[in-house]
């Protein structure tokens, strides 16, 4: 990783999209971005908000950097992820783990 806007050889450069996704104390960020030869790539961004005792607030950022060659094996890996998902919330186990979480 070189300077402070290089990663893997590219210059970050143009902001071309954000869209935020706000979950709790964690924001996600879908940043879509153009190189300057104008390849599209996209950051992902978890931000999390930690307050302190103190009473200072922190963020504790976790970013992917995700290139065009990888958007579509990216976006099967995590439909594919979904759907798995999706198929275990309907199975007993993790029905019985669901429902007595939420007891008490």
């Amino acid at each position: 990783m070189g300077g402070d806007g290089d990663f893997k050889g590219v210059r970050r450069e143009d902001s071309v999209h954000t869209n935020a996704v706000r979950a709790g104390k964690r924001t996600y960020f879908f940043d879509v971005r153009s190189t300057r030869g104008k390849d599209l790539y996209l950051t992902i961004t978890e931000s999390k908000r930690h307050t302190h005792s103190s009473g200072d607030v922190t963020y504790e950022k976790h970013k992917v950097f995700l290139y065009k060659e990888d958007f579509e094996k990216f976006r099967e890996g995590f439909i594919d992820a979904l759907e798995h998902i999706a198929e275990l919330q309907n199975s007993e186990e993790y029905q019985a783990q669901e429902e007595g979480q939420h007891e008490g």
